[in-house]
């Protein structure tokens, strides 16, 4: 993960914790006085977002140290300590909320991938994939704590993958014209992929020689046919509201990939606790 993915959003959301005035209460009680905290996990999962975490308190004063004890993926357990911070009080104090909103966040969608990722595994070989239901302008910090939970990422926009939907070819008249429009466009500039929602449409898509099949909503008996159908070529994704509880069995159909929405748009914050070291 580049400085540049978050960078950006580190400094709006100091802006928007600090404003012009800065941390008030920190100010009407500190001037000089150093201190230093630990960041200790409160919860079971996986680690994502360390190096932004750090980046909150350097941005906010490059004086600040924060040394990591342990690095994004490691899997934490209650009272793991992940990270030392040192520097001015009130640097400190005015960075500790965002620094926790952030490691919060990420750790929680990795422990939640990692999660579906070992619950998979149980069922077959379908490797998980993340979608575009991401916070607006968290897109390359979410897919990357996917990334860090064992998951794979999909398009990460509009712009690098054609993606046909349900709106898409009933606009379009059917998979085949919808198909053919793309081609007519891009020629093989991008990968197609197109969401079936019968196994006549997975024929039909088959036929066309797409790169993707989506199958949308199906049963895990009709995701099974479809597998029969295709027998490999184009490899098949599973999605629509496949969550913890039907991920085992929806792996066991034999598709390839399983896309899951949830594992960054209803994510549980991963809980961590900044304590004051009192010498």
């Amino acid at each position: 993960m580049m400085q540049s993915d978050f960078q950006p959003l580190v400094d709006a959301a100091l802006a928007e914790d600090l404003s012009d005035a800065g941390d008030v209460t920190s100010a009407a009680l500190f001037s000089d006085e150093v201190m230093t905290a630990t960041l200790v996990s409160k919860d079971t999962g996986v680690l994502a977002g360390a190096d932004v975490f750090a980046a909150v308190f350097r941005t906010v004063d490059p004086e600040t140290m924060v040394d990591l004890s342990v690095a994004d993926g490691a899997t934490l357990e209650p009272g793991a300590r992940i990270a030392t911070v040192r520097g001015r009080a009130v640097s400190v104090l005015s960075a500790e909320r965002v620094a926790l909103n952030f490691v919060g966040y990420l750790s929680g969608i990795a422990t939640a991938t990692r999660t579906l990722v070992d619950e998979a595994a149980r069922g077959g070989n379908a490797v998980i994939l993340d979608t575009r239901k991401t916070l607006p302008g968290f897109r390359a910090l979410a897919k990357y704590a996917v990334g860090v939970g064992g998951a794979s990422n999909h398009r990460m926009g509009l712009y690098d993958m054609v993606m046909l939907k349900d709106n898409h070819i009933d606009r379009a008249g059917s998979i085949t014209d919808a198909v053919a429009r793309v081609r007519s466009r891009w020629a093989d500039r991008f990968r197609i992929e197109v969401e079936c929602r019968t196994l006549d449409d997975v024929r039909e898509a088959k036929g066309l020689g797409v790169d993707v099949i989506m199958l949308d909503n199906m049963s895990p008996d009709d995701m099974r046919e479809a597998v029969a159908i295709c027998g490999g070529i184009p490899p098949l994704e599973a999605s629509g509201n496949i969550d913890v509880r039907t991920v085992r069995d929806v792996s066991a159909t034999g598709v390839d990939f399983i896309s899951s929405g949830a594992i960054t748009h209803s994510v549980r914050s991963f809980d961590f606790s900044l304590r004051t070291v009192v010498a």
